[in-house]
């Protein structure tokens, strides 16, 4: 009986062990722009300890595209910034700063109205927009480049302020993450 109730407890102990085998404790818990560091259910980050296979998703362009956000939109014949087009760039800042080997290509884009010249000019003002924010953030020039697509790549196809307002955008691509 006495035997059992060892191995009981060698048991428990060995099952609590393996619970832990995929955390890493770093110095300081990482902000994912959520508010708080208690953690928010996608990383797997708490009190500085990180699930590494959540912390592999946190890293991951999955991750930025999905959970941050890759666009930020714009109203109609405007490269300025909204104040939800500011919140997910401080965003995509927070995670850029995370990720120092990733280089960015900001994608400007218009909807269909109005000239092919004209549209590919909003769309470079508004990646311009887009690439001053995320410097006055911290991010080296060196690591972004722009692209105006004009109208020529809308995201949404059809002649209505439903697929406008959807093609008025900057896309970030994740250009390439170098490094170990």
């Amino acid at each position: 009986m006495k035997l059992l109730r060892i191995l009981g407890l060698i048991g428990c102990l060995l099952f609590v062990a393996g619970c832990g085998a995929n955390t890493v404790t770093r110095g300081s818990a990482v902000n994912t722009g959520g508010g708080n560091d208690t953690g928010d259910g996608f990383t797997g980050i708490e009190d500085g300890v990180i699930d590494t296979e959540s912390e592999f998703a946190y890293f991951s362009k999955d991750y930025f595209d999905y959970e941050i956000g890759d666009r930020v939109f714009f109203a109609l014949n405007e490269s300025a910034l909204s104040n939800e087009a500011r919140e997910i760039l401080m965003e995509q800042s927070d995670w850029l700063q995370r990720n120092p080997d990733t280089t960015i290509t900001i994608e400007g884009h218009a909807d269909e109205r109005g000239t092919r010249e004209y549209n590919l000019a909003l769309g470079a003002r508004r990646s311009e927009a887009v690439r001053t924010f995320l410097l006055q953030q911290g991010i080296g020039a060196v690591r972004m480049s722009t692209v105006s697509y004009g109208k020529e790549r809308p995201f949404a196809a059809c002649s209505d302020e439903t697929c406008w307002s959807k093609n008025r955008r900057v896309v970030t691509q994740i250009e390439e993450t170098t490094g170990s």
